[in-house]
């Protein structure tokens, strides 16, 4: 049966989705600017936050559960929730970046990851982790345009980093989920294949699909600031994440500027907006 927790959007309700996901692209694309040697990672934060608010929006992760910043911004072994601080960023780091937006009550949440000095600066191991990572988010949000429940998607993204990227650790512990009125809902969006399916696809439904891969094992601890989140092993992390819209007529990533095109198109989907 469908959960009732899972909360449907109306079509005017994902238009201003739509409009949340796109400040916190505007803010991911500040900060992702200032992603260079010698800069800091609160620097980094300020430029998100300064996009933010200059679209006349609200950060949805800053005192989220106490969380004090605008962005996380978690750098090599850091998988998730890094906080942002006076830490200099040197050529070669692996940093993801994950934030959001509020909109009149309506949530946007992405994340990129950023090798610092680009691609001629990094490891190629590295440069291959970002990219199956960002690959794996491709393939499940092309598996939510026809997936028949949200498990669908977690196994797609299974399979894609099995298949093009078996080197690599699939983190299990950290999932996507549901958004909307709120940042973090039902339903549980796991990046890998499970017994339980998990809800109907319905229309209406928002997802935010988000795996993370590191180059070496998947074991993780929490630092003792209580959001840090590190692999056990020292290897590097590396998080993507878009917001992705189904509604009756296909889907539509809304934290993307095109609307999911350019990663879409190997699957041969293009996204329908409700403009």
């Amino acid at each position: 049966m469908f959960s009732p927790r899972v909360e449907l959007k109306s079509p005017d309700q994902i238009r201003t989705m739509r409009r949340a996901g796109l400040v916190t692209r505007a803010a991911l694309e500040a900060a992702r600017a200032v992603c260079v040697p010698g800069a800091t990672t609160d620097d980094v934060d300020s430029a998100g936050a300064a996009a933010i608010a200059g679209a006349g929006a609200a950060s949805n992760f800053l005192g989220y559960m106490g969380y004090p910043a605008t962005l996380c911004v978690s750098v090599n072994d850091v998988i998730v929730h890094g906080i942002p601080g006076p830490r200099n960023l040197e050529p070669g780091d692996v940093v993801s970046i994950d934030g959001g937006a509020i909109v009149e009550g309506w949530h946007g949440d992405a994340a990129i990851t950023v090798i610092v000095g680009g691609d001629a600066a990094a490891d190629p191991v590295d440069l291959a982790l970002s990219r199956a990572t960002e690959g794996a988010m491709w393939a499940g949000i092309a598996a939510f345009a026809s997936a028949k429940r949200v498990g669908d998607i977690g196994a797609a993204i299974d399979d894609f980093a099995a298949r093009e990227a078996p080197e690599f650790g699939l983190v299990e512990e950290y999932t996507g989920h549901g958004i909307g009125t709120q940042m973090h809902m039902e339903p549980e969006v796991l990046n890998y294949r499970a017994r339980n399916l998990g809800p109907k696809v319905r229309p209406g439904m928002v997802l935010a699909i988000e795996p993370m891969l590191t180059s070496g094992g998947i074991a993780s601890h929490t630092l003792a600031d209580e959001w840090t989140v590190m692999t056990d092993d020292g290897s590097r992390a590396a998080h993507w994440e878009n917001s992705v819209a189904r509604h009756a007529d296909g889907i539509w990533v809304l934290t993307e500027d095109d609307g999911g095109a350019a990663g879409l198109a190997p699957y041969g989907i293009a996204p329908v907006p409700l403009d």
